[in-house]
């Protein structure tokens, strides 16, 4: 049975928190009950009412962990369940979070990791709960320990402005990509992820081909419109949980690695070695994407607009062609320039000079 005691506003904190907070030792000062073992966490939820539930996603697979967001679901009905995830994770949470088959998600939201304690409850305790919360009005003495002792009006507007910062620290405002921040930070940790686990990522670097000349001629607004079409298919020819991003003027860069929801499903992952070739998967699919500029038909340019997208650009993969994130970028880099040298329109591979993925079979 739930009670109605001060419990009723906390937050319900699950997992081990020092793998989501920069500062963990500050969650003690907030209105949060922690509790590392889920089976406990379940029990808490059981027979106290919560405004919201936190769930750190590492150290828990994605089968148990849906189990028992499920359980946390229907013993807690009226709290938010928010997933604390590593920018690994993403994929998976945005697909808890997702609609399930009858209509409902796991989940409600999710919150990239590493925040900081005091940002955190301010996402969680949001302006849905800052005022009334989900079953009445939140204590005076919770929105005073969270920071947000301000009226809701405020609380919105600050919470909107926070979320238009974090999404300018994260995306290209252009081409709606992940930025050069994100795209090394999440390369950083995928690595550190799967090292040692046998996984491999695979770092994309290319530019548009002649984007000067077109600026020239047409104007700038063509050539970000130009960046923009690019955008939309390179989104589209790569794979959800693959990473997209812009990393400065007409410069790409595209992350792939292994599926995690064919991981977590107990597909058989390929056996390799350090020095195994490129991965095919990611040889397939940039080809795919210089097939797809190259037959682009951009309307701005006039009657000339067809089929004159060009890319080039360098492909390198961990563990083989470099341990750390830097590697990757510096060997990816001598590549790409060599592929500029070259007279364009190639994309070469790390450890092979000279070599156009299109003569890989």
């Amino acid at each position: 049975m739930i009670n109605s005691d001060t419990n009723i506003r906390k937050i319900l904190l699950i997992g081990d928190i020092s793998r989501a907070f920069l500062d963990a030792d500050a969650v003690s000062k907030l209105p949060c009950e922690v509790h590392a073992n889920i089976l406990d966490a379940i029990d808490a939820a059981a027979r106290n009412s919560f405004a919201a539930i936190a769930v750190v996603m590492s150290g828990t697979s994605a089968n148990e962990l849906n189990s028992a967001l499920k359980a946390l679901r229907k013993v807690n009905l009226d709290a938010k369940i928010v997933l604390l995830a590593q920018m690994y994770e993403e994929p998976t949470a945005m697909q808890m979070v997702g609609s399930g088959s009858n209509g409902t998600s796991v989940a409600d939201d999710y919150l990239i990791c590493p925040i900081r304690a005091n940002r955190f409850c301010e996402s969680v305790m949001d302006s849905r709960f800052a005022t009334y919360g989900k079953t009445g009005p939140l204590p005076a003495k919770v929105r005073l320990a969270a920071g947000i002792a301000r009226p809701a009006t405020i609380d919105a507007e600050k919470e909107m402005k926070i979320k238009q910062l974090e999404k300018l620290a994260t995306e290209d405002e252009l081409t709606g990509l992940k930025n050069r921040r994100y795209i090394w930070e999440f390369s950083r940790q995928i690595i550190e992820h799967v090292r040692g686990e046998n996984g491999r990522v695979t770092l994309l670097m290319f530019d548009i081909d002649n984007l000067k000349h077109y600026n020239d001629i047409y104007g700038h607004s063509a050539g970000d419109e130009i960046l923009r079409q690019a955008a939309i298919l390179m989104r589209r020819c790569c794979r959800q949980h693959d990473i997209v991003g812009r990393i400065g003027g007409d410069e790409f860069a595209v992350v792939f690695w292994d599926d995690p929801q064919r991981k977590t499903a107990g597909a058989k992952t390929e056996r390799r070695s350090a020095q195994a070739d490129h991965p095919k998967e990611a040889i397939f699919i940039v080809k795919r994407l210089r097939r797809e500029l190259e037959k682009a038909e951009l309307h701005l340019l006039g009657p000339e607009g067809k089929g004159v997208l060009t890319i080039s650009g360098g492909l390198a993969s961990f563990p083989r062609d470099g341990s750390t994130i830097q590697e990757l970028f510096q060997q990816v880099d001598k590549v790409l320039l060599e592929a500029k040298h070259s007279g364009k329109n190639r994309i070469y591979l790390v450890g092979k000079p000279e070599s156009d993925i299109s003569d890989i079979e």
